[in-house]
């Protein structure tokens, strides 16, 4: 499964106002409950417990809020650019303007394990984390994740 192919313009959200890792969380599950039938204090919680094994936040201001869920038949992905950096105790301290966010199924462990993987060697290239900050449009940050993938 490629990570473009999980994205659609349609799940990227540009120039998002949020004061904290706290809220970006509620707001990844208040759009996954929308988008799947499960119940978003579940998916929050199930976020909240993966932050709290560690952050989430990979350096170069990305981060990957992720979670496994029970009753949820495919992986979702939403990408958020923030408008403001937020504090997401990250290892390098930079604060997280770049968001990558997927909810796979309980059983999907193999796919997690892919798409983590593939959002890591993308996002620690700075020439493509700049060109999405530079980006204009929804369909320009698609495009750009699916050239990286190449």
């Amino acid at each position: 499964m490629t990570i473009s192919a999980l994205l659609s313009p349609q799940s990227i959200f540009l120039d998002t106002e949020i004061s904290s890792k706290k809220k970006l969380l509620e707001m990844i599950a208040n759009i996954a409950a929308d988008r799947t039938d499960l119940p978003e204090s579940s998916i929050y919680n199930n976020l909240l417990n993966r932050e709290r094994l560690g952050s989430t936040g990979l350096g170069q201001g990305f981060a990957v809020p992720h979670a496994r869920c029970n009753d949820l038949d495919k992986t979702l992905a939403c990408f958020f650019r923030l408008k403001d950096a937020v504090n997401f105790e990250a290892p390098d301290n930079q604060p997280v303007d770049l968001v990558f966010t997927i909810i796979v199924p309980e059983e999907a462990t193999e796919e997690h394990l892919l798409i983590l993987s593939s959002l890591a060697r993308i996002f620690s290239r700075e020439d493509i984390c700049a060109a999405i900050r530079n980006a204009d449009s929804e369909d320009e940050i698609a495009k750009i994740i699916q050239s990286a993938e190449q």
